[in-house]
């Protein structure tokens, strides 16, 4: 029989696969469907997307280093680890602002130019707020950590913070 914790978290991620798996669907039903408005071709490009992509990846392997630390009693690593994948969703968070910022101002780009502008804000925004979940619930265990209220016995709490955060990178490779 799986511990409660495994249960809940397990159900927890499966609702957001079907949440993410439904704003996806709905994205990709009316992408290029608009009749006025920028199109996906004429503002989105691959350079800082693809920089914040690799941001977001590698914070998968550093959660995962952490965890190990953690299992090994190696507290400081833990706490580097962690921090390192903390400022890598921040640096995703920023360049999604900063993205965003230029499909907006320079792009005109909007919630209300079109379907592919409500549709992409949607998808890329309830992605932006998990990732903002992630970090600021990863934020929270890095100060836990450093109070040292973190002990070694506490990893398979923090595992199942990793279990989420390795779901918001994998939704981020299906809307990438």
């Amino acid at each position: 029989m799986l511990p409660r914790g495994h249960v809940g978290m397990m159900s927890v991620i499966t609702t957001e696969v079907f949440f993410f798996a439904s704003l996806i669907v709905v994205y990709l039903a009316y992408i290029g469907k608009s009749l006025s408005g920028p199109t996906p071709d004429e503002v989105l490009s691959l350079g800082l997307v693809s920089i914040n992509t690799v941001a977001l990846l590698a914070s998968s392997a550093t959660v995962v280093l952490a965890l190990k630390a953690l299992r090994t009693g190696e507290h400081t690593r833990f706490l580097q680890w962690l921090l390192a994948t903390v400022l890598l969703g921040a640096w995703f968070l920023v360049g999604t602002a900063i993205e965003w910022t230029g499909l907006i101002g320079s792009d005109h780009l909007t919630l209300q130019s079109n379907l592919f502008g409500t549709t992409f804000y949607t998808l890329v925004g309830f992605h932006a707020f998990h990732v903002t979940f992630g970090v600021f619930a990863l934020s929270f265990i890095w100060i836990c950590g450093l109070m040292g209220w973190i002990k070694d016995k506490h990893h398979q709490n923090v595992e199942y913070v990793s279990w989420y955060w390795h779901f918001v990178d994998t939704v981020w490779i299906a809307v990438f």
